[in-house]
């Protein structure tokens, strides 16, 4: 069964960093693409980054010189580095899996989904 499985979320002061992780089991996701997600109160979930099969990355316009998406040393995880943050960063945060590798920012290209890591960024 696959699983993702978020971690590294929490409460931090406007400006400061976050490291966001998911690990994936059940499948081999080193062909995957990866995708994070955000979720705000009342608000659609939204794109924020992702990395294709290749190591190509995509962000957010919001996110973009802020966050950094990569694969971490065991290629079933991927890491969101969130520096800089803002109180608009504050959302439930999702990691999500594409079988067919690509680094898409529509959400229904994505087949895998977590349960999410809530991120409060405080003023």
């Amino acid at each position: 069964q696959v699983q993702l499985v978020e971690s590294g979320g929490g409460l931090v002061q406007a400006g400061g960093s976050l490291r966001l992780s998911c690990a994936a089991s059940g499948r081999t996701f080193s062909t995957y693409g990866m995708g994070w997600f955000r979720q705000a109160p009342g608000k659609e979930r939204e794109f924020v980054a992702a990395i294709n099969w290749s190591g190509g990355t995509y962000y957010a316009d919001s996110v973009k010189g802020r966050f950094t998406i990569s694969r971490g040393n065991a290629r079933n995880t991927v890491v969101l580095q969130m520096n800089s943050l803002k109180p608009e960063d504050t959302a439930v945060y999702y990691c999500s899996a594409d079988r067919e590798g690509g680094g898409s920012s529509w959400s229904r290209e994505y087949d895998y989904w977590g349960q999410g890591t809530q991120v409060t960024v405080s003023s």
